[in-house]
């Protein structure tokens, strides 16, 4: 059997979709612990035995076919044009009753679905029992129960998809939800007028067209009677006809689960749901927050990765072997000529650009992805999430956006794309500049880490700058930025300890990605240095940046790292790295250079997708007020540092 049908998984957030994924295609798509995890369509194959090949789509997460966010509305704009062989409803098995009511609007569309009750595990933890053939027979559809995580259930998964693609499974006595009479009604009339074929069933758009949905408006636009389809739904109460229609999916759903969901016997879960409420609560939240960031962060990353594995790396491979035979081998091939320059001394190749990439940055990435590995995969990020929800509010963002902030202490590039997940214009253009302002990327907050280890009062002044400057701009960002402030809901998903499997998977990925994308630009960086070297212009550059360094209160032979900064801001710290290192950098003037350095322009690659998904005139606005604010706070902190006599 050929490609030519497709099987896409559909599903609300932090079901396991991607888990479902990448044990259908072994392909690996990041799988964490949080909602939003998957940003953007993934595809790939699956074989099932000698004969059977198909393609298959992972969607982000949905709630209904009427989207919320640009993620649903990704998500239903396939669900409704490509002509799928099967849909994978793929549930939370434990809060069946809340995601069923999408399963029956999958149903309504026409197209074959197949049920996948995830974590059921987890449900049977909970003391809850379901009869699974029971419920196929009542939904009309196959139902099969899988912990993606464990590949347990995916066989008969994919048993039931070859069912299904080869029309085995008749689709012939599917639930169908019957809806007041008005909407019945209105539904008939239309269901006329509908002759054109589509991917969607004409009751389907039928009902789209009732709630005044755009989608299902357009599409009928090519119908011969689109005018008379315009006269039945014109006046009509569109809100409370949606309402309407979501109280009898929800009521039907509730009566299908009624008999078939047994009743849940708390089990020896109670201690997780105790810490669980704990890490929520605003204050008794606060000092597991503060031994995250404690152990996570500073300890591991920051005096472990940035201290112990840089130095053992730097000091014992690069200063002792690599970097002096580099220098050797390529005199002894260009003498003093400007290729060395390329390759070798105070700004090579392999001298600076690899140096800084697998000494410095490589360990620090690698001890941060490990970190937020564990972190993301015990579930505590979407705790966090409900824990800074209302101190959020106060500068126009909701509990959710503190998935892409935090994902930003991995790679503010990724966490600016992560902002599509958020769901207004408003939210979406605060938390892309805060990312580009206050976020430190994990190698340069490693560095910064390293930096300011064993001075506890530089670090917690550094934090409290960065933290002011956060609140500070946020709160106008509400004031200023137009659009309505949003909602929260976040559905959370059980403690759990963290499966050593899923946090290699996920550490190896990132690292394969650092790898790919990170070391080029080192590279690139190093080129471009030498370039701006044999030219001058990199000397002319040094002496326009050391004006707005020197305004700051930092020494002015830090210029050529905030130069760095202009490539990755990572980049530019491991040149504070070196200063400090060598003794030319230290007390106020290493405070001021970190605090800079964290509020300086966006990366070349943030910029450009900051670019992409906030448009041209923002990003370059962004980087305009960035670059002059960053000294200005410098100039600010440096000046009460002076004030009060402070000496570090």
């Amino acid at each position: 059997m050929g490609q030519d049908k497709k099987v896409i998984l559909v599903g609300s957030p932090n079901v396991g979709k991607s888990a479902i994924f990448n044990a259908l295609t072994g392909s690996y798509v990041t799988v964490s612990n949080y909602p939003g995890t998957t940003v953007d369509v993934s595809h790939g194959n699956i074989k099932v035995g000698a004969h059977h090949k198909f393609s298959v789509i992972d969607t982000p997460g949905m709630y209904s076919l009427r989207p919320i966010t640009s993620e649903e509305d990704v998500a239903r704009k396939i669900v409704t044009s490509e002509d799928a062989g099967c849909l994978l409803h793929v549930v939370d098995a434990k809060n069946m009753l809340r995601m069923l009511p999408l399963t029956l609007q999958l149903i309504e569309t026409g197209q074959p679905v197949i049920l996948v009750l995830n974590l059921y595990d987890e449900f049977l933890a909970r003391g809850m029992k379901m009869n699974i053939a029971h419920l196929e027979h009542d939904l009309g559809i196959p139902v099969v129960e899988t912990v993606a995580t464990q590949g347990l259930g995916v066989e008969n998964l994919c048993s039931r998809i070859v069912e299904v693609m080869e029309d085995r499974y008749k689709f012939t006595d599917v639930k169908k939800v019957v809806y007041p009479a008005e909407v019945e009604d209105k539904i008939r009339d239309l269901y006329g007028l509908i002759k054109n074929r589509y991917v969607l069933s004409s009751r389907a758009l039928a009902l789209l067209v009732l709630q005044n949905d755009e989608y299902g408006l357009d599409v009928l636009k090519e119908e011969k009677e689109h005018e008379s389809i315009k006269e039945i739904t014109a006046g009509l109460p569109h809100e409370r006809i949606e309402r309407e229609i979501s109280i009898a999916r929800h009521e039907t759903a509730q009566e299908v689960l009624e008999e078939r969901l047994g009743a849940a016997t708390r089990k020896s879960s109670g201690w997780k749901e105790g810490l669980s409420q704990i890490m929520v609560h605003p204050i008794l939240g606060l000092p597991i927050l503060a031994a995250v960031l404690w152990f996570g962060l500073y300890k591991f990353v920051g005096e472990f990765g940035a201290g112990t594995l840089v130095d053992l790396i730097e000091a014992n491979v690069f200063e002792k072997y690599v970097n002096p035979n580099v220098d050797i081998i390529f005199h002894r091939m260009f003498g003093d000529g400007i290729f060395f320059g390329l390759f070798a001394g105070e700004y090579g190749i392999i001298t600076l650009g690899a140096r800084y990439a697998f000494a410095i940055i490589l360990p620090i990435v690698f001890t941060f992805f490990v970190a937020f590995s564990i972190i993301e995969d015990t579930g505590y990020l979407p705790r966090l999430a409900m824990l800074v929800d209302r101190m959020f509010k106060k500068i126009g963002l909701s509990g959710r956006s503190v998935i892409p902030l935090t994902l930003g202490f991995g790679c503010d590039t990724m966490a600016t794309i992560v902002t599509r997940t958020l769901e207004s214009k408003k939210e979406k253009i605060i938390a892309t500049f805060l990312l580009a302002l206050a976020i430190p990327c994990s190698a340069q907050l490693g560095v910064l880490l390293g930096l300011m280890g064993g001075k506890p009062m530089m670090m917690c002044i550094w934090a409290g700058t960065v933290a002011m400057v956060f609140l500070l701009v946020g709160f106008l960002g509400k004031i200023l930025v137009k659009g309505e402030d949003v909602s929260f809901f976040m559905e959370l998903p059980p403690l759990r300890m963290p499966s050593f499997v899923n946090v290699f998977t996920k550490t190896y990925t990132r690292m394969v990605w650092y790898f790919k994308e990170i070391i080029p630009v080192f590279i690139a960086a190093s080129v471009m240095i030498w370039v701006g070297k044999i030219t001058g212009i990199f000397d002319i550059l040094v002496r326009f940046m050391a004006y707005p360094v020197k305004w700051a209160g930092i020494p002015e032979n830090a210029s050529p790292a905030f130069l760095y900064g202009f490539f990755r801001r990572d980049f530019g710290a491991a040149g504070l790295f070196d200063l400090a290192k060598s003794g030319e950098l230290g007390g106020n003037g290493l405070l001021i250079a970190s605090v800079v350095l964290t509020l300086f322009v966006p990366c070349v690659a943030q910029f450009v997708v900051t670019w992409k998904e906030r448009g041209k005139l923002m990003a370059i606005g962004m980087a305009l007020f960035i670059f002059p604010f960053a000294f200005f706070i410098g100039f600010l902190l440096n000046s009460i540092l002076n004030g009060l006599g402070v000496k570090l």
